[in-house]
């Protein structure tokens, strides 16, 4: 066993962890969903003691490539738990706010994309964009007959304390994502397979409503 911040992991456990993290990031980078090394992806890891821990993307990495130095694991203040030179992903008290908020949150993932980009810019006064009668919205799980959602936005802040209590306070449980404005999202879910369903449904979302806005504007 190894021991991480005096919490049993084993190594082929943290192995199959990076190995879920490496192909969702193949998957996302091949999307466009990863402009300038931007972006983090996570998952939580619990340790034989029944401790958390979190495996996340290192920052400055291209995550069009793959290396032997993609990830690193840290604890839920978001401090590597075994000495390092890599540095995990700028924004990662993000995702430990969000695992600590919920405790059946299995991933975190965070893309910036041109749509999510225009949504949170353009539908931030109102503090949230709106969208109704979509089939995707079942995929968030959502179920209701004509249901409706609300994806809260809220403002970037340098300072990713702030930031991470802002995402955190409005995190609500029916809508697995908070925007954050010209920033991009972050989502949610009980699995990477579920997160990874969201954010597609998000952004399928996002970019219908930017098209809406075109065709009306050519109107």
């Amino acid at each position: 066993m190894l021991n991480y911040s005096k919490v049993d992991v084993s190594l082929e456990k943290m192995q199959a962890v990076f190995d879920q993290l490496r192909e969702v990031k193949e998957v996302f980078a091949g999307r466009g969903w990863f402009p300038a090394t931007s972006g983090n992806l996570s998952l939580r890891v619990e340790g034989e003691n029944g401790d958390t821990l979190v495996a996340v993307t290192a920052s400055g990495k291209d995550k069009a490539i793959h290396t032997p130095e993609d990830f690193l694991v840290v604890d839920l203040e978001g401090k590597p738990t075994l000495p390092t030179h890599l540095k995990p992903s700028a924004e990662t008290l993000v995702h430990t706010a969000l695992y600590r908020k919920w405790s059946d949150c299995r991933a975190v993932f965070h893309v910036h994309t041109v749509a999510n980009n225009l949504v949170s810019d353009r539908c931030f006064e109102a503090g949230g964009v709106t969208f109704a009668r979509h089939e995707l919205i079942k995929a968030l799980g959502v179920w209701d007959e004509g249901a409706s959602i609300t994806v809260p936005i809220v403002e970037n802040d340098a300072d990713i304390r702030r930031l991470a209590h802002a995402v955190e306070k409005a995190a609500g449980a029916r809508v697995p994502g908070v925007l954050i404005r010209n920033h991009g999202i972050y989502v949610w879910g009980d699995s990477a397979f579920s997160a990874k369903r969201h954010l597609e449904a998000f952004e399928f979302l996002f970019a219908y409503q930017v098209q809406q806005w075109m065709l009306e504007h050519r109107r």
